[in-house]
C-alpha cells in the first residue's frame, strides 16, 4: 500500500511539515529505569494502545518498521496505518505511524518513550494530519482537540502502569 502523504518519516525531524495540523504532547509518566522499561514494553506491544482502549490489529507482535496497524475506535472509525519508523535504544524507545488508504486523516502520529538524565521517564506524542476526503474538512478543527485527549490517554495508561 503507499501512504496518503508524500512527508513520510517526518515526525522524526523537526520542524514538521507545513499545511497539516500540528500536535506535540509531552507527559511525564514515571521515574527510573524500570518505569521506562514497563512504558517502553506496553508501547513496542501495543499494549498501551489496547489499554486506551481502542481496537489495534497488527501484522506483528512487535513494533517495528512496515508493520501495518489498523486502528479502530467505537466499531466505527477504522483507521489503517502503517509503521514507518522506530527507536529502540537505552533511554530512546518509540515509533510513528502513516496513514493509508481509507484512514480518514492523512498524516503520522508518532509515540516516544524517553528516561532524561534527571530519572524522569517522559511520553511524547508528535502528529500532523489534515482531512483524507473533502467531506471531513468542514471538522478539522474538531481533530486537534481530540489527537490532544487520545495523547493523554495514552500518558494516563503508561503512568498507570508506573504506580506503586
Amino acid at each position: 500500500m503507499t501512504f496518503t502523504y508524500p512527508e513520510v518519516g517526518a515526525t522524526a525531524r523537526s520542524p514538521l511539515p507545513d499545511g497539516y495540523a500540528h500536535l506535540y504532547v509531552r507527559k511525564e509518566i514515571g521515574r527510573g529505569e524500570a518505569a521506562y522499561q514497563r512504558a517502553s514494553e506496553a508501547l513496542m506491544t501495543f499494549a498501551m494502545h489496547r489499554r486506551i482502549p481502542v481496537g489495534v490489529r497488527a501484522s506483528a507482535p512487535r513494533a517495528a518498521e512496515g508493520v501495518t496497524v489498523t486502528v479502530t475506535l467505537g466499531g466505527v472509525v477504522r483507521a489503517p496505518c502503517e509503521i514507518v519508523w522506530t527507536a529502540d535504544g537505552p533511554r530512546r524507545t518509540g515509533w510513528a505511524y502513516g496513514t493509508l488508504p481509507g484512514h480518514p486523516e492523512s498524516g503520522e502520529e508518532s509515540f516516544l518513550v524517553e528516561l532524561h538524565d534527571d530519572g524522569a521517564v517522559t511520553l511524547t506524542v508528535t502528529a500532523f494530519s489534515r482531512p483524507a476526503f473533502a467531506p471531513l474538512r468542514p471538522f478539522q478543527a474538531l481533530v486537534p482537540p481530540l489527537q490532544r485527549l487520545y495523547a493523554l490517554r495514552c500518558a494516563a495508561v503508561l503512568r498507570a502502569l508506573n504506580r506503586p
